[in-house]
């Protein structure tokens, strides 16, 4: 197996001010990767490049909105044109707008959705974009790893959340297609779902504990990132992967649970009334295309 090391590498980490984002880009950085830290605020971005410096790292901080095709460009541009190169992309950033579907605003969707799915997807095709040309002008599979972030909200499908689920739902899609189409190319695409106690999710998890270790600490998430950052890494592809506390679960894609036929060349709706009607009436009507035993990992 390769090593976990990254010297010589470029990354770039979106939303990394402050909470996951800034433990994967300190994470990266001891690695002994650059990494052109983003965020929305100058200076929270600023005050990460410090911090890695401060260890003896390098990076450099890019400001800017995630959702905007710009900020995709700038990023791209200054690891390529500052560092030299660009090999790992962490699509972290994201906002939350809390509300119950009938209750949510045009704003509270388009603004959850725009961030998280579009800042993933621009960011996503900018860089694959590169490394595409890259492989054609070496003749070869290049360095590519590419690491979303998806939530466990998608697969318990969130009531309070149906913005952010369906743009987590959408990231795990994407990150799937993305790495059917870049394989070929040297790219390895993956989803993080990570569950830990941020500035964004202080509401739902409270204040952590007074003493040992806080199992919702971000840094249980930051190796994990930099282990798939890594050559280690080289054979694992279009997963998806729930982190906090210690531990890492792979997730198995859906399957399917029943089959019905038509006895005929076509259904009849009481022929469907029979035979899918009659398979969900004792069937508990809470059980549906969801996982939330996900939530009951320890």
């Amino acid at each position: 197996m390769s090593g976990t090391g990254l010297s010589g590498r470029t990354a770039i980490v979106t939303g990394a001010g402050a909470g996951i984002g800034r433990a994967e880009a300190l994470a990266l950085a001891a690695a002994g990767a650059a990494v052109v830290v983003n965020d929305l605020a100058e200076s929270a971005a600023a005050a990460v490049v410090e911090e890695v410096e401060a260890r003896g790292g390098k990076a450099l901080a890019v400001a800017g909105d995630v959702s905007e095709r710009a900020c995709a460009d700038a990023l791209l541009a200054a690891a390529t044109e500052h560092f030299g190169g660009l090999d790992v992309v962490v699509n972290n950033a994201g906002v939350v707008r809390d509300r119950m579907v009938f209750s949510m605003s045009d704003e509270e969707w388009d603004t959850v959705v725009r961030v998280h799915l579009r800042g993933h997807f621009l960011l996503t095709r900018a860089a694959t974009a590169h490394w595409r040309r890259r492989s054609k002008e070496e003749g070869g599979p290049i360095y590519g790893r590419l690491v979303n972030t998806a939530s466990e909200a998608f697969l318990v499908g969130s009531a309070g959340q149906p913005n952010y689920a369906a743009a987590k739902a959408g990231i795990a899609a994407l990150t799937v297609a993305t790495a059917r189409a870049t394989t070929r190319y040297g790219v390895r695409a993956n989803a993080i779902c990570p569950r830990a106690r941020t500035a964004m999710t202080e509401a739902v998890f409270g204040p952590p504990p007074d003493e040992g270790v806080d199992p919702l600490s971000v840094d249980h998430v930051a190796p994990f990132v930099a282990f798939l950052a890594s050559p280690a890494a080289e054979r694992i592809t279009g997963q998806v992967f729930v982190v906090h506390g210690g531990m890492v679960a792979l997730l198995a894609p859906p399957a399917v649970e029943r089959r019905f036929d038509a006895g005929g060349d076509t259904w009849t709706t009481g022929e469907l009334a029979g035979a899918v009607g009659g398979y969900f009436a004792d069937r508990d009507a809470d059980r549906m295309f969801a996982t939330p035993e996900i939530l009951d990992l320890p």
